[in-house]
């Protein structure tokens, strides 16, 4: 079988291979076999987005999870780090989110975490798909697994992101509007909010299976930050389907990234003395502003590969607790093991309400260089070409030291993704451009 794992567990159209029934229930028996060291009972817990795959999905992993002889606890539709939560509270041997985090309803995947609510490895990944590939050692009667469902776990999520602000720390007065993707934060990031004192003007929290990240969410927060607008609320704040992931509006309208978030956050432990590792680290994705910013502020930016558990990993090996993506994946490992967009949410709202400044004034500290990103619909390997690496080498030159190029593979779709930056605006848009049709035109040769 081909490689199933990218850059954030296993991604795929649902019901098409690998997401299919049979080879989702070998998956839950291989991923079962490796994770059952030692001779207690092992328990894994799933939880899934809204998507109405999830049921699919979730039911093949635990029959192969089950025939292999682990319990099964279901917790339903919740956040991809609440899961990471729960498998930690429950002292289980794994975790599984069910989601395709920002992608369309249609898609669907697998996100692992270990028993400490970690994201897994290389290595592990390679040996479960090692194990995949091998017969499963099926459990005797006696000793298969059983399901359970876990009722509380929401109220445990509740009351554990609500412990990372401090107790005096209360949102009354503010105006929240709140883009929950039609996902896995519909139910519980109003709730939060609203017994911490705000009033909340929730948007697509009405899932309905088909309409995840429809129109709404990361992915397209623009009716986040227009109603912001029109009701005249403080702040916006749109989370993307598993809700791993968290950007903001100000109270003009105006959208705030990750980079954005990661500059307030950064500063703001640093004068508290609460930031590890002198700095924070980020993705070759962030942007040349917020490394100038840190910089001035004599911090630095390490950067990793795309991808939130390689900055997870790279904080834990240098002894950073902040790090995060652009896109508004935020790790603050000094209360969650991987990225929450409700937990960053609490920590930046908490920080509005001290300060007692705008938004305008709080959430932008920086402004960014010209950054463009464009995607072509092109195979990963056509990178290895070394006609490819020598037109990359060309343009990178001619950006110079004022600027930055990153052509890399997707670890999620199939899309090879370009983004330059640098301060003329202009050279970095025909620099993207070219690139784009050079990859087409070798593409194009190498088909004939």
């Amino acid at each position: 079988m081909q490689k199933l794992f990218g850059t954030d567990g296993i991604r795929g159209r649902a019901n098409s291979e690998p997401l299919t029934p049979d080879i989702l229930t070998r998956l839950g028996q291989a991923i079962g076999l490796c994770f059952m060291r030692g001779d207690h009972r092992h328990r894994v817990v799933i939880g899934k987005d809204t998507r109405l795959s999830g049921y699919m999905v979730e039911s093949a992993l635990a029959a192969g999870f089950v025939s292999v002889g682990m319990d099964v606890a279901v917790v339903g539709p919740l956040p991809t780090p609440a899961v990471a939560m729960v498998t930690r509270s429950l002292r289980a041997d794994l975790g599984v989110m069910i989601s395709a985090s920002h992608n369309p309803f249609s898609d669907n995947g697998i996100k692992l975490f270990d028993p400490e609510g970690r994201k897994l490895s290389d290595k592990v990944e390679r040996d479960i798909e090692t194990q995949l590939n091998s017969m499963p050692s099926l459990a005797q009667s006696l000793a298969l697994g059983r399901m359970t469902r876990i009722d509380d776990a929401v109220g445990r999520y509740v009351e554990f992101v609500k412990a990372s602000i401090p107790r005096h720390v209360r949102f009354d007065g503010l105006r929240i509007v709140v883009d929950c993707a039609h996902g896995a934060a519909y139910k519980v990031a109003p709730l939060v909010l609203r017994e911490l004192g705000a009033t909340v003007i929730p948007l697509s929290i009405e899932p309905n299976g088909l309409n995840i990240n429809e129109n709404c969410g990361t992915t397209c927060p623009q009716n986040m930050c227009k109603t912001v607008k029109e009701v005249e609320a403080h702040v916006g704040i749109a989370f993307d389907g598993d809700a791993d992931r968290v950007v903001f509006s100000d109270e003009k309208g105006n959208l705030i990234d990750g980079d954005q978030v990661m500059a307030l956050l950064a500063t703001d432990w640093k004068e508290r003395g609460l930031l590890k590792g002198r700095g924070l680290v980020a993705t070759l994705m962030s942007n040349l502003g917020l490394e100038k910013y840190l910089e001035d502020h004599g911090l630095s930016l390490v950067r990793t590969a795309v991808g939130d558990r390689y900055v997870a990993e790279k904080m834990e090996s240098d002894g950073y607790n902040m790090g995060g993506e652009q896109s508004g994946h935020i790790i603050l490992s000094d209360y969650a093991t991987a990225g929450d967009g409700l937990l960053t949410a609490l920590q930046v709202l908490a920080i509005l309400v001290l300060k007692q400044k705008p938004a305008s004034q709080v959430l932008r500290l920086f402004t960014p260089f010209p950054q463009i990103l464009k995607n072509v619909k092109l195979e990963a390997s056509l990178l290895k070409s070394p006609d490819t690496q020598k037109i990359i080498e060309k343009f990178r030159k001619q950006l110079g030291e004022s600027g930055r190029l990153v052509v890399r593979a997707s670890g999620t779709e199939s899309l090879i993704r370009i983004m330059a930056e640098g301060k003329d605006e202009k050279l970095t848009h025909e620099i993207v451009n070219q690139i784009a049709e050079a990859l087409v035109s070798f593409s194009k040769q190498v088909a004939a």
